[in-house]
């Protein structure tokens, strides 16, 4: 298939995990492509990539900032004059532990880092595709909108949710469409890129962690984590013109886990 031949598409925190999966799968697919990530990776990914004949450019940027999702739109129009899809992929659970054991510091730094960039990406984005007349923006949220020891994950998430739903409301009559994936448990390559999640310092903090991810996997119905490309596999159909009669809803991609 080529359903992405000649279209410009932004993948944010495109150096590992789903990101980069999306990423390569859209390169198959004739996808223009510009990578976003906060980490110096982004580089290595984009030269791989490039390698194989990809139109591709790396754009280091922190997303948890306007600044960032500014500058990160502006390079991609510079350079490829358009943005016809925007897969907000930024996000990710830091600690993992019952709400009232979190401090005001970790809850802030948890709606930063899963929340902003989305609100910060869109926000860049639709000038541009508003101005073309077209556009998809998929976000990535979370089946973790209904789980333990993540709250703020977790509220973080529904806030992508409800984005999702009023952008694609109020901005369909200029032709551009808004989903979103939630994904499960994942399978992934060991990080190249920390979130940040520190060690269990005791036991209690081990029980705390092993709980959220017994919680993960007792919630699905298929028992198991899905793989890289089982979550890629959705957000390319989204983004492409076989879902063009698809806005304003949330796909769960969690074996049954409603989220």
């Amino acid at each position: 298939m080529s359903r992405f031949t000649d279209k410009v598409v932004m993948v944010t925190g495109a150096a590992q995990g789903i990101g980069q999966r999306v990423a390569e799968r859209a390169a198959a697919e004739g996808a223009r492509l510009a990578l976003v990530d906060r980490a110096d990776v982004i580089h290595e990914v984009v030269a791989g990539l490039c390698e194989q004949g990809v139109d591709a450019i790396a754009l280091q940027a922190d997303l948890e900032t306007w600044k960032g999702a500014q500058d990160a739109l502006t390079w991609t129009v510079e350079r490829f004059g358009r943005i016809d899809v925007l897969i907000n992929n930024v996000g990710g659970a830091i600690n993992f532990k019952p709400f009232t054991e979190f401090t005001d510091t970790e809850i802030a730094a948890e709606i930063t880092r899963s929340l902003m960039p989305t609100l910060w990406c869109c926000r860049a984005a639709l000038p541009t595709m508003v101005a073309q007349g077209s556009g998809v923006i998929v976000n990535v949220s979370s089946a973790a909108t209904r789980g333990i020891h993540r709250i703020p994950y977790s509220a973080a998430k529904g806030g992508v949710n409800a984005m999702t739903a009023s952008l694609a409301f109020e901005y369909a009559e200029h032709g551009i469409r808004v989903v979103a994936t939630a994904p499960g448990g994942t399978e992934a390559p060991p990080r190249r890129i920390s979130r940040g999640t520190p060690e269990p310092r005791n036991e209690q903090e081990r029980s705390w962690f092993q709980a959220h991810i017994d919680q993960t996997r007792d919630s699905c119905l298929m028992g198991r984590y899905g793989t890289l490309d089982e979550m890629a596999a959705p957000i390319l159909f989204l983004a492409s013109d076989e879902a063009s009669y698809i806005t304003g809803t949330v796909v769960p991609v969690a074996g049954g886990d409603l989220g």
